[in-house]
C-alpha cells in the first residue's frame, strides 16, 4: 500500500510502488509494515483494519454510493505453477462458416475460440436467441459479430441491428466489424450521439447490413423514418446492463417493440440481475444461456488500495505513482466530467502526456484522445465512467480509481479495462 506522511510531506513509499503483501479475501486487511503513519489506525502490531464501507457524498455521478468494503478493493492477481487452461470444443475452422469469413480470421490470427466464442456461434449460427452472460475482456464481440456476418453471407438481404449503450464502444465494434468483412461487399452505418446527424441519414441512404448504434440516437433516427425496424430480423443488445443502468430502457423497449416477432435477438450482460432477467424475459424467445463468467474481477488484475493521508494531497501521490516506469498506459476514472477535465490539465501542467474523454467533450476530441492513447502517443487518459465498459484498449498497465465508484458494477467494469485476455494488469484505488 502506498501512503503519503502528511506531516513532512514526504513520501513513505519504497524506490517503487508495492501493493499490499498479505489479504485474505472475507477477513481484515493486515499490512505488514509498523507504525500507523499515513496508514489505518490499527492495533498495536501496525497493521489495520479497513473501514466498514465508504457511504455520504463520495460516490458516483448518479447522487449515491454503495457502501462498499475496502476489502473488495484489495485482490491479488492468481499466479500459480500450475494454469487450467480452458480447452475449446471447436477451433474456427471447425465452425460453419463461408469459406471468405474462414480465410478473413486465418488474416487476422484467430485459431482457438474463447469461452464465449466456443460455446455461443453454434447456436448463433443455427438461427437461436441467446443469452451470454461473460465478463469484460473476453471476447464476445466476435461471439456474435462472425456468425452475423456468415449470415448476411449467405443472405444479402439480411439486417442486423447491433444496440451499445456508448458512443465508443459502437465505433469499436464498427472497426472490427469492418476487419473481418474487408472486402466482402459488406457495409454499416455507425449511428451514435456527437457525431453527424446529416452523415448518418446521407449514409442510411445507400445500401448496408448493420447499424451499429446507440438507444438515443437511434430513436431519432427511427422517428425520423430514416430507420426501419421491420426490415431487421436479427438485433443485439450488448451490454444490456450498462443500457439499464443508464437509463435507456424505455429506449430499448421502444426498440424492440418496432422489431418483427420472427427475429433472432442476441443478449449480452456481464451481470444477471432481477432487471435484466425481467428484460431477457421480454425480449427473447426460448434463448439458449451461456454463461462463462467465473468471477466479479479478472483473476488477472492485481488490485490494491492507494492510502492518502490526511492532509496530503491526492494529485501529489498520483505524481509520485506515474513518474515510476511500470505506469507506462495508465487509465485515471474520476466522478464527474468537471473534475476529470481539471485532473487531466493537472497532469499536463505536470509534464504528462495526459488527456480526457468525458460527456461534455465533443465527439472528434473524444475520439482523437481515445486513438492517441491506444497508439502509445499519451502515457494517461483519464475518464468518466462513459468510458468503463465495453473499450477494448491493448496493454493497460494501469486503472486507477481517483475517485471511488459510486457502485461495485461500477468498480467491476472500470478495473476491467486492464488484464484483458491472458494479460496481467493493476488496479488501484485511492482512499483518504
Amino acid at each position: 500500500m502506498y501512503t503519503k506522511n502528511a506531516n513532512t510531506g514526504g513520501s513513505s513509499r519504497p524506490s517503487t510502488y508495492k501493493p499490499s503483501s498479505s489479504f485474505r479475501p472475507g477477513g481484515p486487511s493486515r499490512f505488514s509494515r509498523g507504525g500507523t503513519s499515513g496508514g489505518y489506525r490499527g492495533g498495536s502490531g501496525g497493521g489495520f483494519r479497513s473501514r466498514p464501507s465508504f457511504g455520504g457524498s463520495r460516490g458516483g455521478g448518479r447522487g449515491r454510493t454503495d457502501n462498499i468494503s475496502h476489502s473488495r478493493f484489495i485482490n491479488k492477481a492468481v499466479i500459480t505453477e500450475e494454469v487450467v487452461n480452458f480447452v475449446p470444443e471447436h477451433k474456427f475452422q471447425d465452425f460453419t462458416f463461408e469459406p471468405s469469413l474462414k480465410q478473413a480470421i486465418i488474416t487476422k490470427g484467430y485459431l482457438l475460440p474463447t469461452p464465449i466464442q466456443d460455446r455461443s456461434i453454434p447456436h448463433v449460427l443455427k438461427g437461436t436467441d441467446v443469452v451470454g452472460i461473460a465478463n469484460t475482456g473476453t471476447g464476445k464481440t466476435a461471439a456474435f459479430l462472425l456468425p452475423l456476418i456468415n449470415k448476411v453471407l449467405l443472405n444479402r438481404k439480411q439486417q442486423v441491428l447491433i444496440v451499445v449503450p456508448t458512443r465508443e464502444l459502437a465505433i469499436q465494434i464498427d472497426a472490427e466489424l469492418k476487419t473481418f468483412a474487408g472486402g466482402m461487399k459488406m457495409y454499416s452505418v455507425c449511428c451514435v450521439g456527437g457525431a453527424s446527424l446529416s452523415k448518418q441519414i446521407n449514409d442510411l441512404r445507400y445500401q448496408y447490413n448493420f447499424i451499429i448504434g446507440t438507444p438515443g440516437r437511434l430513436k431519432d433516427l427511427i422517428d425520423r423514418k430514416m430507420i426501419f425496424l421491420k426490415e431487421f430480423n436479427t438485433i443485439v443488445l450488448d451490454e444490456a446492463d450498462r443500457m439499464l443502468d443508464m437509463g435507456f430502457v424505455n429506449d430499448m423497449r421502444a426498440v424492440m417493440a418496432g422489431m418483427p416477432k420472427d427475429r433472432q435477438t442476441l443478449f449480452f450482460s456481464a451481470t444477471l440481475s432481477p432487471e435484466i432477467e425481467k428484460l431477457i424475459h421480454e425480449f427473447l424467445k426460448e434463448p439458449v444461456r451461456i454463461s462463462v463468467k467465473t468471477q466479479d474481477t479478472s483473476k488477472n488484475v492485481d488490485q490494491d488500495v492507494v492510502k492518502v493521508a490526511r492532509g496530503a494531497n491526492k494529485i501529489d501521490v498520483l505524481h509520485d505513482l506515474l513518474k515510476q516506469k511500470e505506469f507506462s498506459k495508465v487509465l485515471i476514472f474520476g466522478r464527474t466530467k468537471h473534475g476529470v477535465e481539471k485532473l487531466s490539465g493537472m497532469l499536463v501542467q505536470k509534464g504528462f502526456k495526459a488527456d480526457s474523454i468525458h460527456g461534455d467533450k465533443n465527439h472528434s476530441r473524444r475520439q482523437k484522445a481515445l486513438t492517441m492513447f491506444k497508439n502509445n502517443q499519451m502515457q494517461v487518459l483519464v475518464a468518466t465512467d462513459v468510458a468503463a465498459r465495453g473499450l477494448d484498449i491493448a496493454d493497460v498497465s494501469h486503472v486507477i480509481n481517483y475517485d471511488i465508484p459510486a457502485t461495485y458494477d461500477d468498480y467491476v467494469h472500470r478495473i476491467g479495462r486492464t488484464g484483458r485476455g491472458n494479460k496481467k494488469g493493476k488496479a488501484l484505488t485511492f482512499v483518504e
